[in-house]
């Protein structure tokens, strides 16, 4: 409700400033470049490679700045401006994006090109799961108890994290490009083609590295937005918070029972997750009894990349690090 105030709050001083003396909406001017507006890297990066050489001509608009996360974010009045008067809209659709149905709402170019990733994956999405000791926040238990009746699936939002689903949603992408920018289309295809084989290189990588691991399992001592990728490759994982988790600390009973599963299954590391400061994989580690294990560091891009980073480029760090964490 809190932010719907916020977002309504937004709509509003946008809709005044934009009137001004002549009571007009601004309106989408053809002489201006390709305008595209993304809300996270990896979508950013992923529409960069298939404007290619065209980015050039266009405006691309990355809203999460480095170090804002997904799960907290909120746009401003510039971002819902940018919004409402852009070409095409890229953003995933899960719980983290409810905002951008309201910004929408003020969108002002009629042929504006949508995409809800989530949506466009459809039976492709996994729903959020508790798994075995992982730690369920206190307000997730309350609506259990309150909702029995009424419940409401609720989908895993961390898409970009297998490089499967990404391949559908570039596909998605290039033709959304081609439908606001016709006289581009079969170049945004040849583009999508091209990454696509660069995707399936790395997944392939990623296949033959499980395959050649005698250890199926991962403990993750921090959230865990993984699910996806696991599901691809089959493995099995153990966490300490689900991926939207808003928890910092893992609880006694959390900590002992995976380091009793560090311990169960003689695994050689515990991952935590980039920007995390590492102590819950390091009080899991105390607390088992080889308190030797590698301390690894997967990347979730939910805040933004570093300098020069790409989406193939972290997904190839992150492959180094499955492998690690698998004993590899």
């Amino acid at each position: 409700m809190k932010n719907k105030w916020i977002i309504g709050a937004m709509l509003l001083a946008i809709c005044l400033a934009c009137s001004g003396c002549g009571g007009k909406a601004p309106e989408a001017k053809e002489d201006q470049k390709l305008q595209v507006v993304t809300t996270i890297f990896p979508i950013y990066d992923w529409t960069r490679e298939i404007l290619g050489e065209n980015s050039g001509e266009a405006q691309l608009t990355l809203l999460l700045d480095k170090g804002v996360d997904l799960h907290s974010f909120q746009p401003t009045a510039q971002d819902i401006m940018k919004i409402a008067t852009c070409d095409v809209f890229i953003y995933v659709g899960g719980e983290s994006d409810r905002w951008a149905a309201d910004a929408l709402k003020e969108a002002v170019n009629p042929k504006m090109q949508v995409l809800n990733l989530m949506e466009i994956l459809g039976e492709q999405l996994k729903e959020e799961e508790i798994a075995e000791g992982m730690q369920e926040e206190e307000h997730d238990r309350e609506e259990e108890h309150d909702h029995d009746d009424e419940e409401e699936t609720e989908y895993d939002e961390h898409i970009w994290l297998s490089l499967r689903n990404a391949e559908v949603c570039c596909e998605a992408i290039a033709e959304a490009l081609g439908k606001a920018d016709a006289e581009n289309a079969d170049y945004y295809t040849e583009r999508f083609q091209d990454y696509r084989q660069k995707l399936d290189e790395l997944d392939e990588k990623y296949a033959q590295m499980v395959d050649a691991s005698s250890n199926k399992t991962i403990l993750v001592g921090d959230r865990f937005p993984f699910r996806y990728l696991t599901e691809d490759y089959g493995l099995t994982y153990y966490a300490a918070f689900t991926g939207c988790s808003a928890e910092t600390e893992a609880s006694f009973q959390t900590v002992i029972f995976l380091a009793g599963k560090e311990d169960e299954l003689e695994l050689p590391a515990i991952c935590t997750l980039k920007g995390s400061d590492g102590s819950i994989a390091r009080t899991i580690r105390d607390a088992t009894q080889a308190k030797d294990q590698k301390i690894v560091e997967l990347d979730s891009m939910q805040s933004g990349p570093d300098e020069g980073a790409t989406y193939l480029s972290i997904m190839e760090k992150n492959l180094g690090a499955l492998g690690e964490a698998l004993g590899r």
